[in-house]
């Protein structure tokens, strides 16, 4: 089970963006990485590919590794780990190691 999913608050903990927050746009689990709203953007050069398309230089996010993430817990409002509980109906959960909120 991975630790950190799509839509989840989480702060980059090394790196050139170190401390910053951010939202999980996508995640790739075989690559064990991690693209990140507003965090490790590179330039990428474009070319022209249709008639109303820009070319030129274009600034987009790329991929984190997922260690070098934290989860943002949304009740104490800070980076936290994680833990794994299984409920009696056999699902399972992720809670704050901090406070034991179910996230």
């Amino acid at each position: 089970m991975l630790s950190i999913r799509k839509n989840d608050t989480v702060k980059v903990l090394a790196g050139k963006d170190k401390g910053k927050v951010g939202k999980v746009l996508r995640v790739y689990p075989q690559r064990n990485r991690a693209i990140v709203q507003g965090v490790n953007f590179v330039k990428k050069h474009m070319r022209q590919r249709k008639q109303d398309q820009q070319a030129g230089i274009v600034h987009q996010e790329a991929t984190i590794n997922i260690t070098n993430l934290m989860l943002v817990c949304k009740r104490c409002n800070r980076a936290t780990r994680i833990g794994v509980d299984v409920l009696g109906d056999g699902t399972k959960v992720r809670h704050c190691k901090r406070c034991n909120e179910v996230l």
